[in-house]
């Protein structure tokens, strides 16, 4: 049984990495880390997961491999003496996911280790499957990154649609974390939706490192925008771009490409209906809906996923499944929780 240990257990994705962990049939999950919480028992934290009988550390244990759900910029310091031995890692944050130092620290400052970032594997396993089973080092991608990528992949792989693309994106409080912020209180942000991130998102280079490697130039132009809604977790993502040539049937052509190019795909699922946060939640599973307006020639993409699943934890572990030589699906087949 393979050893895991958690890097900061106490944030909602390291919650969720403990949930899915403690019901792997391969793993153990045998240690967690929490400085704000040492030396509590983990059900103290969290009730849900007092079945899992540990006890948060300041450091981890002997462990096989380790998952870090620590913020942005502390993710990789932390990292660093478990990297150097050689563990298998899967990083959580941003810390690893772009391949540039010179693209990373507009968005997220100085890297503590800017030479690890070309040994890095960005952790979309549809896209980069056989580099993850490979990998020591793997960084999971963004939420909002990752449904946009599942999105546009196949047609930007294809050539199908120009380069300037509209992202727009709405997410669950979740996704902010469990610091608190004014805008994260009931009472402000529930019956309403808005929109942030308007002067550019962190996510934004994830989407055009990892399409711009698809096509030929000129890079995707990518106009993101994320809104907040009242809803706990879930992400709901809607592209827009123009179709290069013929529109008039295009539509059963393009769902047949993106249903070929997700055959080996476990979790990505084209729909014929657009699919709802609900129909993903706690599951590890993105819904695709593409669609083409006729009338403009434009290719519309539906995207939908749980932000702390296949966005976030769920990925984690299925990034770990490859590390480890597992069936990327093990201990991630759960259904969605509806209603």
């Amino acid at each position: 049984m393979v050893r895991i240990g958690i890097v900061n257990v106490t944030g909602y994705m390291g919650a969720e990495a403990a949930r899915l962990l403690h019901a792997h049939p391969e793993v153990e999950l045998t240690s967690v880390t929490g400085r704000s919480a040492a030396g509590k028992p983990l059900g103290e934290v969290f009730p849900h997961l007092a079945p899992l009988g540990l006890t948060v550390a300041e450091e981890l244990g002997e462990v096989d491999a380790i998952v870090s759900a620590l913020p942005h910029a502390a993710s990789a310091k932390a990292l660093l003496p478990y990297i150097e031995r050689g563990l298998p890692v899967v990083d959580l944050s941003a810390d690893f996911r772009l391949r540039r130092v010179e693209e990373y620290e507009p968005w997220y400052g100085k890297h503590p280790a800017p030479e690890l970032l070309a040994q890095a594997v960005y952790g979309l396993p549809e896209l980069h499957r056989d580099e993850i089973a490979a990998a020591k080092l793997v960084a999971s991608p963004g939420c909002h990154a990752t449904a946009a990528i599942l999105a546009l992949a196949p047609a930007v792989k294809a050539g199908l649609i120009e380069p300037d693309i509209v992202v727009d994106s709405k997410t669950g409080v979740s996704g902010a974390g469990r610091t608190l912020g004014l805008s994260y209180h009931f009472s402000e942000a529930n019956e309403g939706v808005s929109a942030y991130g308007l002067g550019g998102h962190r996510q934004l280079p994830e989407m055009t490192q990892e399409l711009g490697a698809l096509c030929e130039a000129p890079a995707p132009r990518i106009t993101f925008v994320p809104h907040l809604v009242p809803m706990t977790r879930g992400i709901l993502v809607t592209c827009y771009a123009t179709l290069r040539g013929e529109s008039t049937g295009a539509t059963d052509r393009i769902r047949d490409l993106y249903r070929d190019f997700y055959r080996e795909s476990p979790f990505v699922r084209v729909v014929d209906e657009p699919p709802a946060t609900k129909q993903t939640l706690g599951s590890n599973r993105c819904f695709l809906y593409p669609t083409v307006d006729e009338r403009t020639g434009r290719l519309i993409v539906v995207s939908c996923l749980d932000n702390l699943t296949k966005g976030g934890a769920g990925q984690g572990v299925q990034c770990l499944n490859l590390m480890l030589g597992l069936p990327e699906s093990t201990g991630l087949d759960g259904t969605a929780l509806y209603p």
